[in-house]
């Protein structure tokens, strides 16, 4: 199974493209998306960001998708700019008929780290590590790396449960 997974931003938009065969992952493609100049309106931000996430899904046909959950911001007008930025990344995944799951930056951190107070320095190693990189890829890279491999891990646990208990119901 191919995922995608975001990082959203409006300045920067983090992407990353993981295949999953079993327990293995295997790294694709990561990269970011920048909206363009801030002194562009916002609608053409947005735009750019819509128009960038479709471009990496034409190129890596990903199967699935999962993106960060918008976090509360100390300043209002922030959350409220990054959730329209997540709205235009969320659109463009919709629009490929992807399914989208959403995480936490916590249950990204845990799933990856295994502390959800993880500094992005440790969550940079770690997905290197995970992904059996020459290097760390940039931070939003990265994290939307560790999204991606935060959704795969999570995609495993409902079959998991399912063959469980076919096994204890074939032994009874």
């Amino acid at each position: 199974m191919r995922w995608i997974g975001i990082d959203p931003g409006l300045r920067i938009t983090g992407f990353g493209v993981i295949d999953v065969e079993g327990q293995k992952l295997t790294y694709v493609a990561s990269g970011t998306i920048e909206s363009g100049d801030p002194a562009k309106g916002l609608p053409e931000r947005l735009g750019a960001l819509y128009t960038g996430i479709k471009e990496v899904i034409d190129t890596y046909q990903p199967q699935a998708a999962a993106i960060e959950e918008v976090f509360l911001n100390v300043n209002p007008r922030s959350t409220l700019m990054l959730g329209q930025a997540r709205g235009a990344v969320i659109a463009a995944l919709v629009a490929a008929k992807l399914p989208v799951d959403e995480f936490s930056a916590l249950r990204v951190k845990q799933s990856i780290v295994g502390t959800g107070r993880a500094a992005k320095p440790q969550v940079q190693e770690m997905v290197k590590r995970l992904l059996r990189l020459s290097r760390a890829p940039g931070a939003d890279a990265s994290d939307a790396l560790g999204v991606a491999i935060c959704a795969a891990h999570h995609a495993h646990i409902p079959k998991a449960i399912s063959s469980a208990l076919a096994t204890k119901k074939r032994s009874k």
